[in-house]
């Protein structure tokens, strides 16, 4: 069972998201609130699989309160997907780097929040390939590359190829196809490069290879 907290600053909007979460058979709404601090204490507080979380909200906007729930360095993350009638690139970047697993508008079917929250309930990241690599292509100059030289990774190298295919916003059908090998073979390498690299989702890969300098 996904466990959803549902925040919304408005009234309509929640309850209605609510009610279709609830009407699934592998869904059930952990809870609702209207504003981000009260967003953060009950996710704290509840433990929810998923948080589905508006950005703008009083007092601490969703974007802010994603980043106090999965932004870099929280201890135990939890996973976010953030819904807005606001398709602004600036907000879809400003999300996912605050550590959103996720990005959908409010007005899409209802199927496509339920394929959002399923998906990632499951740890992988709610974005199109094609998206990944428009979103950080306009963005990539924000991300400033570390200290780390690339070679210092401790990938292998055919990971490392794996991962800049990822960055470069190919699907695993793609890159399955681009490196000639199977569909599940490219999985177990996503699933090799999440874990070495301690990453949470691809978005979180394609960011980590930006600022390693393996991409540009």
């Amino acid at each position: 069972m996904i466990r959803v907290l549902v925040c919304d600053d408005q009234p309509l909007i929640r309850t209605g998201f609510a009610t279709i979460i609830d009407a699934q058979p592998d869904m059930a709404v952990a809870g609702e609130c209207g504003d981000g601090h009260t967003a953060v204490a009950l996710a704290h507080d509840l433990s929810p699989d998923v948080v589905v979380m508006d950005v703008r909200m009083p007092g601490l906007n969703g974007i802010e309160a994603t980043a106090r729930l999965a932004g870099a360095g929280v201890p135990h993350p939890i996973k976010v997907l953030v819904v807005t009638t606001f398709n602004l690139d600036e907000y879809v970047y400003e999300s996912l780097r605050a550590g959103a697993s996720g990005f959908l508008l409010k007005d899409a079917p209802p199927a496509h929040l339920l394929h959002g929250i399923r998906t990632v309930a499951t740890g992988a990241a709610l974005l199109a390939p094609e998206v990944t690599r428009q979103l950080v292509g306009r963005y990539a100059s924000r991300i400033l590359p570390s200290q780390r030289a690339a070679g210092d990774t401790p990938l292998s190298a055919r990971e490392l190829e794996v991962l800049r295919l990822i960055a470069n916003g190919l699907s695993n059908t793609e890159i399955a196809a681009t490196l000639v090998i199977s569909h599940e073979t490219v999985k177990t390498y996503v699933s090799r490069i999440l874990t070495k690299l301690d990453l949470r989702d691809r978005v979180q890969a394609v960011v980590y290879a930006y600022r390693n300098g393996l991409v540009s």
